[in-house]
């Protein structure tokens, strides 16, 4: 069974690229452009990674990461932030990577497969 990838952004160019590369490495995704909506997702999909925006429309990235570990099935769900903001690597310390935007998709790649196969 493939890993599931859920990506959270409120650029949907971003959310469509990101998904579209999992994709073609064979990992499932599932995607939320906006906090509130990544929270509902999260219990529906149970995916194996989430990679996280910062800044997004309803909730901003750092809350809903905090309200994700606070799930007992979520608490060790690993998480990369991916984000045009600066001092990202501030934001999520627990996060197994902090990219920034524009990032290059075969670091990103790496991360994923390093982190859940």
């Amino acid at each position: 069974m493939a890993k599931k990838i859920m990506v959270v952004d409120d650029d949907r160019d971003i959310v469509d690229y990101l998904v579209t590369l999992f994709k073609d490495n064979g990992y499932d995704t599932c995607s939320a452009f906006d906090g509130d909506q990544a929270l509902k997702l999260l219990e529906a999909e149970a995916p194996d990674l989430v990679t996280l925006d910062l800044e997004m429309p309803k909730e901003w990235g750092p809350r809903f990461y905090r309200k994700m570990t606070q799930m007992p099935a979520f608490k060790d769900t690993p998480v990369i932030v991916i984000s045009g903001l600066s001092g990202i690597h501030l934001a999520i310390k627990k996060a197994v990577a902090t990219i920034n935007k524009p990032f290059d998709p075969a670091q990103v790649l790496g991360i994923v497969k390093d982190t859940i196969g």
